[in-house]
């Protein structure tokens, strides 16, 4: 029998705003290059696991939607309601597969395998119940999931691991390095490198790094 394949929603905020903590992270960098390029290496090994049927991104931002389209996932603008946790609801409630599951925009190291494998841990859990996985430092959530009939209940937000954990999910504590790895600060960022970066990511990060050429 063939595993139920995933409607994975990923939101992501207009650029000048994402990832604030980050501005300034990489040396003659723009910050929305930097922002872009995190969201768009999510989405590509979002969109290249086997586990998932099709990827919603909710998201006002013209440059993002052109990205997340080209790659070939769907576009929903955000609803009429503000904030992260709205926009998964509103993600959620336009997927059209019955496992749904949310997932943040700052993943650049992201491996297909280690999504697929949360993805399928949180198939093999208990019956009707959402799960959830951490962030590295464990304060965090990643990625959220929900069966089908269940909805996403997203609680994302500082301590959401907690938040998740009061609202009935559980956590799933597999060996996912990649997908753990969500990237807030520059010191965040480092940390995805050495796991191996995408290549958007991975391209802004070698060309901050490379010496600038003297004007002589």
């Amino acid at each position: 029998m063939s595993q139920p394949r995933w409607a994975v929603v990923v939101p992501v905020k207009h650029l000048a705003a994402a990832k604030s903590r980050l501005r300034g992270a990489l040396s003659g960098v723009p910050h929305e290059e930097l922002a872009l390029a995190l969201a768009a290496d999510t989405l590509r090994a979002v969109l290249a696991c086997p586990a998932v049927a099709e990827v919603l991104v909710v998201t006002d931002d013209a440059r993002v939607a052109a990205a997340a389209l080209g790659a070939g996932a769907r576009v929903l603008p955000d609803g009429p309601d503000a904030g992260l946790n709205a926009a998964f609801r509103h993600g959620a409630a336009g997927t059209t597969a019955g496992w749904v599951a949310g997932l943040t925009a700052d993943l650049p190291a992201l491996r297909p395998a280690e999504l697929a494998g949360a993805l399928l841990a949180a198939q093999n859990g208990r019956e009707g119940v959402r799960r959830f996985v951490p962030d590295a430092p464990g304060s965090g959530t990643v990625l959220l999931a929900a069966p089908p009939g269940v909805p996403l209940d997203p609680r994302f937000g500082v301590s959401s691991a907690l938040a998740h954990a009061a609202s009935g999910a559980l956590p799933l504590t597999g060996d996912w390095p990649s997908l753990r790895r969500d990237v807030d600060t520059a010191a965040d960022l480092a940390a995805a490198a050495r796991l191996g970066l995408g290549p958007r990511t991975a391209a802004l990060v070698a060309a901050a790094s490379r010496p600038a050429r003297s004007a002589g």
